[in-house]
């Protein structure tokens, strides 16, 4: 059982290790993005994509990079008595608020699946099988949903980031919290991975 847990602890770190460096890389798509933004308006016409655009560049930077910010522990903690507890008594303590987070996420990635299916025309209220007729055949894409802005760009691909996000997160919490049982059960296990 151990063995099974930390195999997936191994594949789903390595996988989100990898997208959230590679999403490191994000913050100058929009330094980019924001800097042609101040460019085209003090010496063409504004563009109207520069402002929706680097809105969406950070959502994406945000919500990819968060299941690598779980993974090295560089999100935020209130470490008043954290600090000084032992290792055994710290993983009972994340475990149980991992549970937590878990739970949070799972209605995160359910309510984003149900967005998603909004903005790609379903008006349903099982997106779950709206996405599997897609798959099948047995479901088409309806009216899509866009901004209300002067560019109105289509929102299903920044929807559809945010729960491929959340899934991921989803994903990371559950191996932390396999690393936390595991810990209790006396293997050690790195509590972060240095980049």
């Amino acid at each position: 059982m151990i063995g099974a847990m930390l195999g997936y602890v191994r594949v789903v770190d390595a996988v989100n290790y990898r997208i959230g460096r590679l999403m490191m890389w994000g913050l100058f798509a929009m330094m980019g993005i924001l800097l042609w933004s101040s460019i085209s308006k003090t010496f063409f016409l504004p563009s109207l994509w520069t402002l929706e655009m680097a809105q969406f560049a950070m959502v994406t930077y945000y919500i990819l990079g968060g299941p690598y910010s779980i993974q090295i522990g560089s999100n935020v903690r209130m470490d008043l008595f954290y600090h000084n507890w032992s290792t055994r008594r710290k993983a009972w303590f994340d475990a149980f608020t991992v549970l937590a987070l878990i739970t949070y996420l799972g209605i995160l990635f359910y309510g984003g699946l149900g967005s998603t299916a909004y903005s790609l025309g379903y008006w349903g209220d099982n997106p779950f099988a709206f996405f599997w007729g897609l798959i099948t055949g047995a479901e088409e894409v309806g009216h899509m949903e866009r901004a209300s802005t002067a560019w109105r760009p289509f929102i299903w691909p920044i929807k559809s980031i945010m729960v491929f996000g959340f899934f991921l997160m989803l994903l990371q919490a559950i191996s932390e919290l396999f690393k936390d049982i595991a810990r209790l059960k006396g293997h050690d296990i790195p509590s972060e991975r240095l980049s």
